[in-house]
C-alpha cells in the first residue's frame, strides 16, 4: 500500500462529521504508518466504492 500513489491529480476539500472513535483509530494509523489522514481515507474510500459500485449506479441493485 505504500508504494502506490494516491491523491494525485486534481484534488477537491471534502468535509464530514464522523464519529469520534473513527477519527482516533485514523489518528493512529496515521502515526503508525507513516501514511498521511488524506491517503488513509482516499484508500478506505476507494475500497468502499470498488465494493459498492451499485450506489453509482453501475450495477443494478438486487430486489
Amino acid at each position: 500500500m505504500k508504494t502506490q500513489k494516491h491523491n494525485e491529480g486534481e484534488l477537491k476539500s471534502l468535509t464530514v462529521n464522523i464519529e469520534k472513535d473513527v477519527v482516533e483509530s485514523i489518528e493512529r494509523m496515521t502515526k503508525h504508518s507513516g501514511l498521511s489522514t488524506d491517503e488513509i481515507v482516499v484508500v478506505a474510500l476507494k475500497r468502499f466504492r470498488s465494493s459498492h459500485s451499485e450506489l453509482e449506479g453501475r450495477i443494478p441493485i438486487a430486489e
